[in-house]
């Protein structure tokens, strides 16, 4: 089931089209924290955004502009501000498409589709994790903090990715080694201590500092 995240200050509107869409076998999402929109899209998943531009704290543009730098995912603008300065500041910032308000809930949903049967036909979703503001993009391998790229090696991505599919649970050495083993490339303690060093060094340098928790004996953690 495709997913629909709604960022919509407007909860009459936001009600309105999660109830439409879900007379079409959609599932949706609102949002409720303007503060941090990328939270709700990290947690969510969701295929596609729905995205007003008049919103408390920050407009529509600012979170489009966000949503860029860390995924491809199909945004559409609904808004009563429909003038053409404004949809083409939309298209420019990264928007796919751009529908004025009031709209008719069927053309809505008939136009997410027709996006989704585009998007997803001839390419996958590509899922992006989320922790203390830091996005790792499982489909380009990049890790995002604060706007700007923190470059990785592959076995540095490949152990990042590792402990954080188990946020919140201790990983040991032996199962980062295994997921290293799998790129044919001979791993060995000493291996995988340096590349959980360097890779600590690139987030502290970001400004994540103890993003990854040693237990002794045990392994490692991100909390």
């Amino acid at each position: 089931m495709y997913r629909i995240l709604i960022v919509e200050d407007d909860l009459s509107i936001a009600e309105a089209i999660k109830e439409q869409a879900k007379a079409w076998d959609l599932e949706s999402h609102i949002v409720e924290n303007f503060r941090n929109v990328l939270t709700d899209f990290a947690e969510y998943q969701p295929h596609i955004v729905l995205l007003d531009i008049g919103l408390p704290f920050f407009n529509g543009y600012y979170w489009c502009s966000e949503l860029r730098k860390i995924s491809k995912v199909p945004i559409i603008f609904i808004s009563s501000a429909s003038d053409n300065m404004n949809i083409v500041m939309a298209v420019n910032m990264g928007a796919d498409d751009f529908i004025a308000k009031p709209f008719d809930g069927d053309v809505l949903i008939a136009k997410i589709q027709a996006l989704l049967r585009r998007v997803y036909d001839f390419a996958a979703s590509v899922p992006v994790i989320e922790h203390r503001g830091a996005f790792l993009n499982t489909g380009d391998d990049t890790l995002i903090y604060n706007g700007s790229t923190v470059p990785l090696s592959k076995n540095e991505y490949r152990i990042l990715l590792c402990l954080m599919e188990n946020k919140g649970k201790i990983v040991s050495r032996e199962k980062l080694m295994e997921r290293l083993w799998k790129t044919q490339e001979f791993v060995d303690e000493n291996t995988l201590t340096v590349n959980v060093s360097r890779l600590r060094q690139k987030l502290e340098a970001a400004g994540l500092k103890d993003f990854i928790v040693t237990k002794i004996g045990l392994g490692y953690l991100i909390e």
